[in-house]
């Protein structure tokens, strides 16, 4: 959904409000604490879309349980925002979206990871021909002085950037994550929550950590130190999906908080998942509150 449709659609917070009710109330009103449907409008002329809960005698809205929670930004704001990011191919620094909606660095940032935190998706196993690989995340280093800073900087295994690992399904999903264990114990793991081996063969590079999936599914190497692909055998899949990781950083973002990585992560892997999708802003606003 583009920003001019947001502006047509939702002109105000009474419009935002009624449209998620219908999201989340389609099958009627229920309190999210206690699961009551036995609830009523709160009858409050300067608050908006409140709830009574006669069993636990709470007060709600639409936005409760979910990342919107108790939020003072306008609805319509954080429907600008959430367009906003599903259209940033290359993703969003939060000092152009505070720039976009008239907010602080730090309102944008926090709007930026609630939205990211509601992008982390249920793992669906993938199936079929699954390209797996890994690849690392962050800059270089910054150069002093000394003459050995002119030396070339270790680069993928021996680099000091912070391991992803993910794997994607030929003309389907993908799936990704920090990758805190590279070793054959480690990919194993990943490859046993992520992949069907029902059905499905693997290709990934000549890493020989891959080599205990062998004994788990098929599984077929493309040697990059003689070709990039043999045929149907390459991962040129999940190398094009990290060059979208690695330009969303490289051209927006610039510095990632390893502890933040994983949200980073997920909003690429969700924007991915939804390229096809004409209406990505509606299934977002239905993962979250449908």
């Amino acid at each position: 959904m583009n920003l001019l449709t947001v502006f047509s659609k939702f002109p105000d917070q009474e419009s935002c409000i009624e449209h998620l009710e219908a999201v989340r109330y389609r099958n009627g009103a229920y309190c999210p604490h206690c699961g009551s449907m036995d609830v009523a409008r709160k009858s409050d002329g300067d608050r908006v879309g409140r709830w009574n809960c006669h069993d636990c005698k709470s007060s709600f809205n639409v936005l409760s349980d979910t990342v919107m929670e108790k939020t003072r930004i306008p609805l319509q704001k954080w429907f600008l925002g959430i367009s906003l990011m599903i259209n940033a191919k290359k993703s969003l620094s939060s000092y152009q979206l505070g720039r976009d909606l008239a907010l602080n660095q730090k309102a944008a940032l926090y709007m930026q990871h609630r939205i990211r935190a509601a992008m982390v998706e249920d793992k669906t196993l993938l199936h079929g021909i699954v390209e797996a690989d890994e690849t690392y995340v962050g800059g270089k280093p910054r150069k002093s002085n000394e003459r050995k800073d002119d030396e070339p900087s270790p680069r993928g295994r021996g680099t000091k950037k912070t391991p992803v690992i993910g794997a994607v399904e030929r003309g389907g999903k993908v799936t990704a994550q920090v990758g805190h264990d590279l070793t054959g114990k480690g990919i194993l793991h990943f490859i046993r929550k992520s992949v069907d081996p029902e059905g499905s063969v693997l290709i990934t590079d000549e890493y020989k950590a891959y080599n205990a999936i062998n004994r788990y599914m098929p599984h077929t190497v493309v040697n990059h130190q003689k070709r990039y692909a043999d045929g149907m055998t390459h991962t040129n899949t999940i190398e094009g999906f990290w060059a979208l990781v690695k330009r969303a950083w490289y051209g927006s973002h610039h510095k990632y908080a390893v502890k933040y990585m994983p949200l980073f992560i997920a909003e690429a892997t969700w924007k991915y998942n939804q390229r096809e999708n004409a209406d990505a802003f509606s299934t977002f606003i239905k993962g979250v509150f449908a």
